[in-house]
């Protein structure tokens, strides 16, 4: 019998944060961080399969999914501030010490927890979830980081095509061997959240926000040559977003990270769910124990 799976709502910081959580509470503890433009809908199916060992907590960040989307008059829609509230959240539900699976978005999220309190961090599950240049991968980001350099109509309208249906799609799909392994109920569900009146705004700021990861990637890379803390890339290799040079690269400030290319696209759970349940399970057994 599957664990139990629960769909919670709090107050963080006066917004309504919507979690999925699972697990004993005396377990260790593991939060998973989704990306851009999902919610903890990713890790539906991956939340059960690891339960039965771990405390899952699985939230949705402000602007996303379940949880409150403001009006970018009141609330500052930056990395710094969606890492706020996930501070706020896992304080509230008495979460001390955890291991945390990051992807897109949920990367400098989770980079920033770290930078935070650097012993709070018991392991790291990247997935996808990138902390060097070379993850980069041209010319997806080239329209991101004109946008964020210098806003305007001209390098604005290349960001909003990336809230387009066709784009969604694209994220799911592009790399993906058998893309019938892929569910179309992911890119309706995504898009039907993005498609929400005020959302491309919002989505807008995050962008123009951006290149502050980047410019926090000399501390991120200085706490992984510090910390040693044990991390597992399972990487979806044929993803045009961020490249396996990305994957890679954690190798050069943790020597010990286990790294693994899968033959998947951006979302590499979608199709390669078990795969990457097994070394998660692998990973944090050994390492946790």
């Amino acid at each position: 019998m599957a664990p139990a799976v629960h769909h919670r709502t709090v107050t963080v910081n006066g917004q309504e944060v919507f979690y999925r959580e699972a697990g004993d509470p005396q377990a260790p503890a593991v939060v998973l961080l989704h990306g851009f433009p999902t919610s903890s809908h990713m890790f539906r199916h991956l939340i059960p399969a690891l339960a039965d060992r771990y405390h899952v907590i699985a939230p949705d960040h402000i602007g996303f999914g379940q949880s409150a989307m403001p009006d970018p008059k009141d609330f500052p829609y930056t990395f710094e501030a969606l890492t706020d509230v996930t501070h706020g959240l896992l304080k509230q539900l008495g979460v001390d010490r955890f291991a945390m699976y990051v992807q897109d978005y949920g990367a400098p999220i989770g980079w920033r927890l770290a930078l935070r309190d650097p012993d709070r961090i018991t392991a790291i599950v990247t997935q996808n979830g990138n902390a060097y240049d070379e993850g980069f991968v041209q010319p997806f980001w080239d329209g991101v980081f004109a946008y964020a350099k210098a806003p305007g109509p001209d390098t604005e309208a290349p960001m909003r095509g990336a809230l387009t249906a066709e784009v969604t799609r694209w994220q799911y799909v592009n790399g993906v061997a058998d893309p019938t392994l892929v569910s179309p109920d992911n890119w309706v569900h995504d898009q039907a959240l993005l498609d929400r009146s005020g959302n491309d705004e919002i989505q807008l700021r995050l962008f123009r926000d951006y290149p502050t990861n980047v410019d926090l990637y000399p501390q991120v890379h200085q706490y992984f040559r510090d910390s040693q803390v044990p991390l597992l890339a399972v990487w979806g290799a044929n993803d045009e977003i961020f490249g396996p040079a990305g994957a890679g690269a954690f190798g050069r400030d943790l020597p010990d990270a286990e790294i693994h290319l899968l033959p998947s696209g951006h979302f590499a759970l979608e199709s390669h769910l078990d795969t990457i349940t097994e070394r998660i399970r692998d990973f944090l057994g050994r390492v946790l124990a």
